[in-house]
């Protein structure tokens, strides 16, 4: 999920032309509104975004007991919340503009965690 509609876009075009099946929310709270529990996937998600951001959202998942793994894409570099977000158990953190091919993988390693877990 991306609050910028181009990206949301990009994201889902690319990520269907993967063979993957592609809800896009504009905010953490859409998705935490529709959210199916239980049904396998992974979470990408931009860590700035209005409203709950991309690690408050990973702390209401990880508080809920979801075992959804979550990717995070940024455009701003920061330590800190690579840190706080890999520690919180993110399966990837991508800077913005990252290569396609990147997601790909990560979105594929993601998918194998929730099924040996």
């Amino acid at each position: 999920m991306d609050d910028d509609a181009s990206v949301r876009k990009a994201l889902r075009r690319l990520m269907r032309s993967a063979g993957f099946e592609v809800l896009a929310f504009e905010s953490a709270e859409d998705f935490i509104d529709f959210s199916r529990c239980g049904a396998p996937g992974c979470v990408v998600v931009d860590v700035q975004m209005p409203g709950m951001n991309g690690l408050d959202l990973q702390e209401h998942l990880n508080d809920s007991g979801s075992r959804l793994p979550v990717i995070f894409i940024t455009a701003y570099e920061d330590d800190h919340v690579r840190a706080r977000a890999m520690n919180a158990g993110a399966t990837e953190f991508l800077q913005k503009p990252f290569d396609d091919k990147v997601l790909i993988g990560a979105i594929h390693s993601a998918l194998r965690q929730t099924q040996t877990r």
